[in-house]
């Protein structure tokens, strides 16, 4: 079971993700594209959980499976599609002791989109990005061993911004 603690922002997180970056692009260096530092510890000031959420896009979803034993002896553990089709996704810690995500799209899967408009627009949005950070603090105080209600308890929000960002992205690529 995973206790749920959301903490103060640490500036390390940028550092966490750049060392770690550099070890993932190395291991999928024949469908590499980029990599991103997304989720809320990718965003000045937001509380989080210490998970380092990544973003690596590929060239071939269809390959990254092959890449699965390296990511193993990094630490990872490789989930499939873990409920979202297009996308891998590799946790690296237990439930107890994860320290980072990876989420595994193509280049062009619209999820991508979406995980860089939350994290751009809550990190030029400072006042939402604390109403985030705000509701992530309570619900982790009130289901600290739940992560379903945890999870269901931020969605609206969520979802809420996701359509605020795109908004904003859309707004801002038009000037």
């Amino acid at each position: 079971m995973r206790n749920i603690v959301v903490v103060p922002y640490d500036p390390n997180w940028s550092d966490r993700f750049k060392s770690e970056s550099c070890q993932i692009s190395a291991i999928f260096r024949d469908v590499f594209v980029e990599i991103h530092h997304v989720g809320s510890t990718s965003v000045p000031g937001l509380r989080a959980k210490p998970i380092i959420d990544m973003l690596l896009l590929v060239t071939n979803i269809w390959e990254v499976d092959r890449y699965n034993d390296e990511m193993i002896t990094l630490g990872y553990e490789p989930k499939g599609e873990f409920g979202i089709s297009g996308r891998r996704f590799f946790v690296k810690g237990g439930d107890a002791s994860r320290t980072h995500h990876l989420h595994t799209y193509e280049l062009d899967n619209p999820e991508v989109r979406k995980h860089i408009d939350f994290r751009d627009f809550l990190i030029h949005h400072p006042e939402e990005a604390q109403r985030y950070g705000d509701l992530k603090n309570e619900l982790a105080l009130l289901y600290r061993n739940d992560i379903e209600s945890y999870m269901a308890g931020k969605a609206p929000l969520i979802k809420q911004l996701l359509q605020k960002a795109e908004a904003w992205r859309k707004f801002n690529s038009d000037q």
